[in-house]
């Protein structure tokens, strides 16, 4: 089993990450695919796949910071990702990149998430990497941008469009379910039609813990509901999450 998308970087997970981290492979867990989002986060994203051999990184500039930063260091930090990607090996994505119109009302800051989600799709194609989808309150124009672009790997974070479920599938792509399964009823619907073959588990630890802090571990649990609501053996589920995020990702690893 791979956590598919976590943030380990975060201050929740400062003071105890490494027994995290060691729980999690005592229960079979192989490896975390950690999200830096942030520029104020590289740093320290960085420093953990360093001392961590099977913590892996996805990079990105996430749509609802776009008003936090002057948009020459924007500019300047995605230039940083690509480069790093390039040339590292613990780098396996690009990503979580989308739209927020959650958080983000302004119309002009949504016009610019959307010139950063396609330079974002564009980083990922030019270096044939996986991009990792975040949209919230969003989809027509998510979809929009997926459709014209239409990336060859991609992972849908957190995925919750039921009517766009068949098309996924129809072109390869992936999405990823977590512990919002114990309370969603669209995602329930989601994941009893999903193929296992376009299906992967993360947790979005920290967050996502509903009233306490969520950490890898928690994919265990997902992946028995998730198994429950498909009607299917533990095994399958959990081996199939696995390796669908080990290929996608293209991790040398064994599940």
């Amino acid at each position: 089993m791979i956590d598919a998308h976590c943030h380990l970087e975060q201050k929740d997970f400062e003071k105890d990450l490494r027994k995290v981290l060691e729980d999690a492979r005592k229960l079979g867990i192989k490896a975390f695919i950690s999200c830096c989002a942030n520029p104020k986060d590289f740093k320290r994203s960085l420093e953990i796949t360093r001392m961590e051999k099977d913590v892996f990184l996805t990079l990105s500039f996430h749509p609802i910071h776009v008003a936090e930063f002057p948009k020459n260091e924007i500019e300047e930090y995605i230039k940083k990702i690509k480069e790093l990607a390039k040339k590292d090996e613990k780098v396996v994505g690009i990503g979580e990149t989308g739209l927020d119109y959650f958080w983000v009302k302004d119309e002009k800051m949504r016009k610019f998430q959307k010139e950063i989600f396609i330079r974002h799709i564009e980083i990922a194609e030019d270096l044939d990497m996986p991009v990792v989808i975040h949209s919230r309150e969003a989809h027509e124009d998510t979809i929009t941008i997926l459709e014209e672009f239409k990336p060859k790997k991609l992972l849908w974070h957190f995925f919750g469009v039921k009517d766009y479920l068949e098309d996924l599938v129809s072109k390869k792509w992936f999405a990823s379910f977590n512990t919002l399964i114990f309370r969603s009823k669209t995602h329930k619907k989601i994941v009893k039609k999903i193929p296992l073959e376009n299906f992967m588990l993360e947790t979005d630890s920290p967050w996502l813990g509903f009233g306490k802090r969520n950490d890898p571990r928690a994919i265990i649990k997902v992946a028995e509901k998730v198994a429950e609501v498909k009607k299917l053996p533990f095994e399958s589920v959990w081996r199939a999450a696995g390796e669908n995020a080990k290929n996608l990702f293209s991790l040398e690893i064994d599940i």
